[in-house]
């Protein structure tokens, strides 16, 4: 803590020094001059700024909103258009991050040259990580042959800068010859005014608050790629992502083709999630995901129950998977993939309870198809059948799909987005659908097309699917 300084006042003339004194400098009285403790610091009062006048007074929200649907420019990639909420508004910045190999500069490069043949303006790809030669191999590969397609290689700061005044044709004004500018990445981006590395917290926060402020002020789409770390997150500050107003994040198996790219955060929409195919023309959009996220069998297999999860606005069906076997070890496994351990966790805990099966000393792994995150409670139900049918190894019907959310006393709560899950259940031809209780009122099977089965708790399900033709669960 600041020690508080001590100052003198003479109780006369009202002066103030640092030291006492028998007799007043300033008004040459006697005995005048006496101790006073100073004022403490009050926090946000050490600042000397002054009110000053705005240049852009504040307006009634009335005069703001226009009426009428945001602008947005479509980008041609109807998956990408979705996690973007319809496409691209004018001064939006978005940040697009994904390790490394997941095709973050293949598939924007495929939507920089969309955007350059459907608007017919210019779009600027700027790449601090591969020469213009580089980048051109790769465009041919894919397709992405545009004439108003412009590549530079770039990692100053100011010379960025330059490159967009010079393809918009204008400096520091809104400009309608440049549609769309792309940095990859921004992270290998440096400015000569500041301090530090390419890539540190002081550069990466520099480069990505002047890239913003010209975004902003001329109205220009900007899609920045962003480098991740090991743990999948994005590099550098925190503050990256708050700055930003969309954050994508492109990621899958490594060893699939499969590419799932999810809205982390959007400001002008919802979070949504599209998914795409890896292939030797680029990334191909996959329209029907459901069918990806879960296996193609003829007979049901022990240990398998599918789901219907939510990203964003878009049901999605996904194949939970699990495997008990017997262990010596004193700590059994506990391996998960593609689910949240520490739920998956309680679920098994809730799945033993339920049924009065032993797992506490066997191994058991759980995984998704694909390679798909699943964090959604919807899912619930599905990951205790699964655990339940690998247990007593006998399977769950292939017509069955569970939807609900299960708790720690056993009981399945209703989950958001039901009547969405639902439609998409019976649209792929589930006949079966496991729901929580009171779901009669929500739905209505005759439209579906499709067998409600409501259940209230796990054992009510055990009973369902018992009935169903799993007689060993008992």
């Amino acid at each position: 803590m600041a020690r508080t300084a001590t100052q003198y006042r003479c109780s006369s003339c009202g002066a103030t020094s640092g030291r006492w004194y028998g007799r007043c400098p300033k008004c040459g009285e006697f005995s005048t001059v006496e101790e006073q403790a100073a004022a403490p610091a009050t926090p946000g009062l050490r600042s000397n700024a002054r009110a000053s006048a705005p240049s852009r007074p504040a307006r009634p929200v009335s005069e703001v909103v226009t009426g009428g649907p945001v602008q947005r420019l479509a980008t041609g990639i109807g998956e990408f258009d979705r996690v973007l909420g319809g496409g691209l508004v004018a001064g939006q910045v978005c940040l697009c991050s994904g390790p490394p190999g997941s095709g973050k500069s293949t598939l924007l490069l495929a939507v920089a040259d969309s955007v350059a043949r459907r608007s017919g303006r210019s779009v600027l790809y700027i790449s601090g990580e591969e020469s213009v030669e580089q980048i051109a191999v790769r465009a041919q590969r894919i397709g992405a042959e545009s004439p108003r397609l412009l590549l530079a290689d770039d990692t100053d700061l100011g010379t960025v800068i330059g490159h967009v005044d010079a393809a918009s044709g204008s400096s520091g004004e809104r400009s309608a010859e440049l549609a769309l500018v792309i940095i990859d990445s921004v992270q290998t981006i440096a400015s000569a005014d500041v301090e530090g590395r390419a890539g540190g917290v002081t550069q990466t926060m520099e480069v990505a608050q002047v890239l913003t402020r010209v975004a902003k002020s001329r109205g220009l789409p900007m899609i920045l790629v962003g480098q991740v770390t090991k743990d999948s997150t994005v590099a550098g500050p925190r503050a990256l992502e708050h700055i930003v107003d969309t954050t994508l994040s492109l990621d899958g198996d490594k060893h699939a083709s499969l590419r799932v790219l999810r809205t982390v955060k959007n400001r002008f929409g919802s979070l949504e999630v599209a998914a795409f195919e890896q292939t030797d023309a680029g990334l191909a959009e996959v329209l029907d995901p459901s069918s990806l996220f879960r296996e193609q069998r003829a007979a049901p297999v022990p240990g398998t129950c599918v789901t219907v999860t939510v990203e964003g606005h878009r049901a999605l069906t996904a194949e939970i998977q699990a495997l008990v076997a017997g262990s010596n070890n004193p700590n059994p496994r506990r391996a998960v993939s593609g689910l949240d351990s520490a739920r998956a966790a309680m679920l098994i805990a809730v799945a033993e309870r339920a049924t009065k099966i032993r797992l506490y000393d066997k191994d058991v792994f759980l995984a998704t198809v694909a390679g798909m995150r699943v964090s959604d409670p919807g899912t619930d139900l599905a990951v205790c059948l699964a655990v339940i049918s690998a247990a007593v190894g006998q399977p769950v019907p292939l017509d069955v799909i569970a939807l609900g959310e299960v708790a720690l006393s056993g009981d399945v709560r209703p989950v958001p987005m039901l009547a969405e899950r639902a439609a998409e259940a019976a649209r792929l031809g589930f006949a079966r659908l496991l729901v929580p209780a009171g779901s009669r009122g929500r739905l209505d099977g005759r439209k579906l097309g499709a067998t409600l089965v409501e259940v209230g708790n796990l054992e009510d399900a055990i009973g369902a699917i018992r009935r169903a033709g799993l007689s060993s669960i008992r």
